[in-house]
């Protein structure tokens, strides 16, 4: 659940931005992100990549957006936030530490950690988010450069995408456990 969790700053981005909210959509991502940020602190959890890179990317758009006072559009907005989550996913993984080992490594016992079994997991449902993402930045371009869509082909496949992955990320932790 706490991987999750995780995407609460995104949900309340979503929710702002599409009662008209822009710069406060951004401003609300980055402090939910800082809320998760300190919620783990004080539980005594480890910092995320994920929610790290959540702070920084808002952070940046807010600050950007102010100064700059840029008018996005909801789907342009939606692009670069989305490709802002898809790069977060792609550099944890380029960097050797799938973002969901952080989360696994919460409900699994230190002797597993280093095994190639629970590292392949990992990488593998890593893989799978970013999958998910990429459909999300794919159908972003589309609500972008092709408005004709009807957006609920959009709203449709960031759903799909996102439920695919969630129950993929359940179904492999469930076999990783009963093979453990």
């Amino acid at each position: 659940m706490s991987l999750l969790t995780s995407f609460a700053p995104f949900l309340a981005f979503a929710v702002l931005i599409h009662l008209g909210f822009m710069e406060a959509a951004l401003w609300a991502g980055a402090a939910a992100a800082a809320g998760l940020l300190l919620r783990d602190r004080m539980l005594g959890r480890s910092i995320k990549i994920l929610e790290v890179g959540t702070l920084v990317l808002f952070a940046a758009l807010a600050i950007y957006t102010q100064a700059s006072g840029r008018a996005w559009t909801i789907p342009f907005i939606r692009l670069v936030v989305d490709e802002g989550l898809f790069l977060i996913v792609l550099a944890s993984l380029a960097f050797g530490e799938p973002f969901t080992l952080q989360y696994a490594r919460e409900t699994t016992p230190p002797e597993f950690w280093g095994s190639p079994k629970f590292l392949s997991v990992n990488r593998t449902i890593t893989l799978v988010w970013a999958g998910a993402f990429a459909v999300l930045v794919l159908a972003d371009l589309a609500m972008v450069y092709v408005p004709a869509i009807p957006r609920r082909l959009d709203i449709l496949a960031t759903v799909l995408a996102l439920v695919g992955a969630y129950i993929f990320t359940v179904r492999a932790t469930a076999r990783a456990e009963d093979l453990a």
